[in-house]
C-alpha cells in the first residue's frame, strides 16, 4: 500500500506557529524561518521529496535571515526610535546621592529605587544629598557625576533684574 505523503501540513503547521511566535517576539528572525516553511510548503506541493522540501527550507530561510532581515531591520529602526528599556534606560536620569559616593563606591536613589554607585573621575567625592547624573551602568552599578551648576543661576541675595522695556 502507497504511504500518502503529507508533509505539506507540517509546513503549514510550523509556517503559522513560527509566524504566531513572531508575533510575539517582533524580531524577524522566526518570520525568516516562516517564510522558509512557505517555501517548503510551495516545494511539497510541486511534488518535491522530503530532501528537496527541507533543502528549500534551509536555503530560503538562510538568503532570508542573510540578507533581507538586515535590510528590514534597518528601515525599521530608521522609522521608529529606539526607546532604552532596563537598565540602560537609567542613564542621562538624575540621582540623589544616599551617601558619600566616591570611585569606589557608595549609594544613590535613582528612580525610586537605591542603586550602588560610583563616580566616574578619581578624586571626585560627592557629598550625601548632592544632585546628580546617571553617566553610564556597569553591571549593577550607576556611574554618576555632579550636574552642572546652572550658569545663568542669580545669588539669592541679588535684587531681582528690572523687567525689559518694550520700545
Amino acid at each position: 500500500m502507497d504511504q500518502i505523503e503529507i508533509h505539506w501540513v507540517w509546513w503549514v503547521v510550523a509556517a503559522v506557529a513560527l509566524g504566531v511566535l513572531e508575533i510575539l517576539t517582533l524580531d524577524l528572525v522566526l518570520l525568516m524561518l516562516a517564510a522558509g516553511a512557505v517555501a517548503a510548503l510551495v516545494a511539497s506541493a510541486l511534488g518535491g521529496d522530503i530532501v528537496v522540501q527541507v533543502l528549500t527550507f534551509a536555503v530560503t530561510s538562510t538568503v532570508m535571515l542573510v540578507f533581507l532581515r538586515p535590510y528590514l531591520l534597518r528601515n525599521l529602526r530608521r522609522r521608529t526610535p529606539l526607546v532604552e528599556t532596563n537598565a540602560a534606560a537609567n542613564v542621562g536620569r538624575p540621582a540623589l546621592t544616599l551617601s558619600e559616593v566616591t570611585e569606589r563606591g557608595g549609594l544613590v536613589k535613582l528612580a525610586g529605587e537605591q542603586w550602588s554607585a560610583r563616580t566616574d573621575g578619581a578624586h571626585v567625592v560627592l557629598p550625601a544629598g548632592a544632585d546628580v547624573r546617571v553617566v553610564r551602568i556597569d553591571g549593577a552599578t550607576a556611574v554618576v557625576a555632579p550636574l552642572p551648576a546652572p550658569d545663568d543661576a542669580a545669588p539669592d541675595d541679588a535684587p531681582p533684574a528690572p523687567p525689559a522695556s518694550a520700545p
